[in-house]
């Protein structure tokens, strides 16, 4: 089986298939409002740097649109972020997992031993969620869009842990991009286990898509966060949340942690907008846990930087 294309080899071919100098590139880059200068650009064709900032993945995507790429063109064939400084453990290394999931989890319990290995094969590039909450601040739904990358020839599937603080009566998985798998729900714990299959084995370094999204039939609690936990940094992260126009939250705050014991390294407050949500998009962010927290006119201390 091959390997997948270099960012630069594909750069370099759109490129050519345009009929498009990299000046006349950069001037459309310019026309809107991405600034990037000719020599990066020429580097990129030539495979001596990788777009790798936020505003260099911006322009990433830009590309594709002007040289009428499918979208995930570019940015599927990206190499995994290489973070600069000290060595981070590895991905899949258990103390890494218990870092940002806390010892004895409840995703650590569900899953026992399959916890250290857990989707050891393939690793997050991307992650896109978006939360629904219903008029009792109540989880609803959860659409969940990530693309992955395979450490190695064979990955087949990606198991998701999903836990619900207003408990859960009953849970509905619709996978839109991948195959639905096995789904277990444990109703006592408020979880749920889901594997999304990918249709077939991939090649070492293959990019995969799945996307799907879990109905939740809430329990009689209350939601006041929601969060991502992440053992790697990740390229690209939005997490959106929309609140009923009949019940929106006093006060909402985005935070992020180091690890799942860290107090919150910030925790700013963010207004809902026209549609009713909040959003944080801190871009290529960090491994730890990034979350969304809110506070109701039921909740009489504060809005909560996650458990």
């Amino acid at each position: 089986m091959h390997e997948a294309p270099a960012f630069a080899d594909v750069f370099q071919q759109a490129i050519r298939a345009s009929g498009l100098s990299l000046e006349r590139v950069r001037h459309r880059l310019a026309a809107r409002g991405i600034r990037i200068s000719l020599t990066t650009l020429s580097y990129w064709q030539r495979g001596r740097s990788e777009p790798e900032r936020a505003d260099s993945l911006r322009a990433v995507d830009a590309l594709e649109s002007i040289l009428v790429l499918p979208p995930g063109t570019l940015r599927s064939v990206l190499r995994p972020y290489r973070p600069r400084g000290r060595m981070a453990p590895p991905a899949h290394d258990l103390s890494a997992s218990r870092r940002v999931f806390g010892k004895n989890s409840l995703a650590e319990q569900v899953l026992g031993a399959d916890f250290a290995a857990l989707n050891e094969d393939v690793s997050v590039l991307s992650i896109r969620e978006t939360v629904t909450i219903d008029e009792h601040f109540r989880l609803s739904s959860l659409s969940i869009q990530q693309v992955m990358r395979a450490t190695r020839e064979g990955a087949e599937r990606f198991t998701t842990v999903h836990t619900f603080d207003s408990g859960a009566r009953a849970v509905r998985a619709d996978v839109r991009c991948g195959m639905p798998g096995t789904m277990r729900f444990l109703p006592r714990m408020g979880t749920v286990v889901i594997d999304v299959r990918f249709g077939r084995r991939l090649a070492k370094n293959e990019t995969v898509v799945i996307d799907y999204t879990v109905y939740v039939d809430s329990g009689d609690g209350l939601d006041d966060h929601y969060e991502r936990r992440t053992r790697t940094r990740l390229r690209d992260y939005l997490l959106q949340v929309y609140f009923h126009p009949a019940a929106l939250p006093e006060v909402c705050h985005r935070y992020y942690r180091e690890s799942y014991e860290a107090e919150a390294s910030y925790n700013h407050r963010v207004a809902p907008d026209a549609s009713h949500s909040v959003h944080s998009a801190p871009g290529r962010c960090p491994a730890g846990v990034h979350g969304i927290s809110w506070q109701t006119k039921k909740a009489g201390d504060g809005p909560r930087g996650g458990p």
